[in-house]
């Protein structure tokens, strides 16, 4: 009898997939690292053929021609950095359908880690369709997304030199921040770039507020009365070139957003800018960051409605959304579907008919973000988003309105992309009634169940 070897010893082999059927035949996974990349295909039923390969343009050109030797269809890989990204781009425009896989859907028992039994473990669970593929937009749209991604970095990259603006006026006892509302203004900058150039005198600095600023000059002169230390004014003079520099990028990078949003599907609704609706602005819609209707314009001609009319959105969050979600919402069966891949549902764990626990995914979803924006935007806005905040925080507190507001935002917005269908508000009054009518169907229920009726008061 054959004796097993000291590391079988006492365990029985698994054969976990026993009595499963392959889906995917011709599957190929890949297990991408920073200098090698390991590819398994599977030549018959029982053997797997492992090959590693270089990560140079050459090597992946090298790794589609082999997977097409071996008749390869599907190729699965694990999103690892930004490493992932130049071989999708290979291998799809090859013609192979890639599916781009979380690291939460690869999870093995730990231990026996290497990168052959990686691209291994993931081969097999392509072959029995046991992966289910990232979401990722439309081809067209991806160099849209990442320019816009970029933009948001260079405005994180700027906020910290507006700080540093601020605190080398404090350190000189310049209370400009108390003065004004945003020292980035027109009234702010006005006044740091004078300070710059050399003027001392708080009066003549306060003259250069605009006519809308609430503070008086006298209040702004009061405040404008400092040490002027000059180590300190060397910090600002260069936070403010900073400052410069990265708006400059910004804007740049806005030109050429706009650019390539000319240039995307320039047949598509015959490839000429849509008459745009009236916008309702208020103080919930105010955009710092260069809003126009150009923009607008594009993204109306690119999906097909105008998301930027919706209570809370602006053309700033409308373009993000649309950006990272793309146009086609077949991808989601459904609204739950697509609030629950937002972050914007609750995930309920359930087990023995009991709710274990019933908190929204951990994500960093950039278009759940711009949700939830949009339903901080309304909270004080007379619109029936707004009621609905207001009335959830009453009962559930700020963060759980938020999510419930960014939600119902998230479902209006996914039916106007999915069945091309313009925006109909409802009104405060329309959705109180639906809301009272919604109580009163509820208490009925309720009262049924506990063995009562309710009986209307005559008016």
């Amino acid at each position: 009898m054959r004796q097993k070897s000291k590391r079988t010893k006492g365990i029985e082999q698994e054969h976990p997939f026993d009595g499963m059927s392959k889906i995917n035949l011709h599957a190929a996974g890949v297990d991408i690292g920073a200098a090698e990349i390991v590819v398994c295909v599977a030549t018959n039923e029982t053997t797997q053929l492992v090959r590693g390969f270089g990560n140079y343009t050459v090597d992946l050109n090298a790794i589609a021609e082999w997977l097409t030797e071996h008749k390869i269809k599907t190729v699965a890989m694990e999103s690892t950095g930004v490493y992932w990204i130049p071989l999708f781009e290979v291998l799809e425009k090859h013609g192979f359908e890639c599916l781009l896989i979380s690291s939460r859907s690869l999870r093995r028992v730990a231990g026996r880690k290497s990168d052959v039994t990686d691209a291994q473990w993931i081969q097999t669970l392509h072959n029995y369709g046991l992966l289910e593929s990232s979401f990722r937009p439309q081809a067209d749209l991806i160099a849209l997304r990442t320019l816009l991604r970029h933009r948001q970095s260079l405005i994180d990259h700027r906020s910290p030199h507006i700080l540093h603006m601020q605190k080398a006026l404090l350190q000189m006892n310049i209370q400009l921040s108390q003065a004004v509302t945003d020292v980035t203004g027109v009234t702010g900058q006005a006044i740091i770039r004078a300070i710059l150039a050399g003027v001392r005198d708080p009066q003549m600095l306060a003259s250069l507020r605009e006519h809308g600023c609430k503070k008086s000059e006298e209040e702004i002169g009061k405040a404008l009365t400092g040490t002027w230390r000059d180590e300190h004014l060397f910090v600002l003079k260069q936070a403010v070139a900073l400052y410069d520099f990265y708006t400059q990028q910004i804007l740049e990078c806005d030109d050429e957003i706009e650019r390539m949003f000319a240039e995307t599907r320039q047949n598509w609704k015959g490839g000429e800018l849509q008459p745009l609706s009236a916008r309702k602005r208020g103080s919930h819609s105010k955009n710092k960051h260069h809003e126009t209707e150009k923009i607008r314009g594009h993204l109306k001609r690119v999906s097909g409605v105008d998301i930027s009319l919706v209570d809370g959105m602006g053309v700033s969050l409308a373009q993000t959304v649309i950006l990272e979600c793309g146009t086609d919402m077949s991808k989601f069966p459904t609204e739950k579907h697509f609030c629950a891949w937002l972050g914007v549902a609750p995930k309920h764990e359930v087990s023995g008919n009991k709710v274990l626990k019933n908190t929204t995914l951990k994500t960093k979803n950039r278009a759940g973000q711009a949700f939830r924006m949009a339903a901080q935007s309304v909270k004080q806005a007379e619109c029936a988003f707004g009621v609905m905040y207001r009335r959830l925080r009453a009962r559930l507190g700020p963060a759980q309105a938020t999510v419930a507001t960014a939600h119902a935002i998230a479902r209006v917005v996914y039916r106007m992309l999915k069945y091309k269908v313009e925006y109909d508000p409802l009104s405060v009054n329309e959705y109180q009634k639906q809301y009272e009518e919604q109580q009163i169907k509820y208490m009925k229920k309720r009262a049924a169940k506990l063995g009562y009726q309710l009986v209307a008061v005559p008016a």
